[in-house]
């Protein structure tokens, strides 16, 4: 569940997710994200970056939106103050997120930006502006 803080700057837009694959130095990782503000936008465009992808530090999401338009952005309807389910699966260089029980995922990643053979930790990550709250995490190796 994401909240915008009360002081939130007016671009807070929730975003909530999980960093994966971060190297032990804490200067890499990956990460995928949702921004529930954008789901209910009056913007199709803004509606279409409700759920992110980017790669810390070369990949970050304004470049991956500058050179590949919308590949690693996608919608799905969500809202703040709300619990909101995520299952993320990471194999090789392939990631899918999947929201709430939903069967497809929302958003497919095939060029994860740290390679097939990248490995590392996993941790939860809030942007400014946002309080995060997190419940009945799983991890599971396949």
């Amino acid at each position: 569940m994401s909240r915008l803080l009360l002081d939130a700057d007016q671009l807070a837009r929730g975003f909530i997710g999980v960093a994966f694959r971060i190297n032990e130095d804490n200067t890499k990782f990956e990460s995928i994200y949702i921004c529930p503000t954008n789901a209910h936008a009056d913007d199709q465009t803004r509606r279409n970056h409700t759920l992110q992808y980017f790669s810390f530090p070369d990949f970050p999401f304004t470049r991956t939106r500058q050179e590949t338009p919308g590949k690693y952005e996608s919608y799905a309807d969500m809202a703040l103050n709300e619990w909101i389910k995520i299952r993320i699966t990471v194999k090789d260089s392939k990631a899918q997120l999947f929201i709430n029980d939903a069967i497809q995922p929302c958003l497919i990643v095939n060029d994860l930006k740290h390679g097939a053979d990248s490995s590392g930790a996993i941790g939860l990550w809030v942007d400014v502006g946002t309080e995060g709250y997190f419940k009945d995490l799983k991890l599971t190796k396949r």
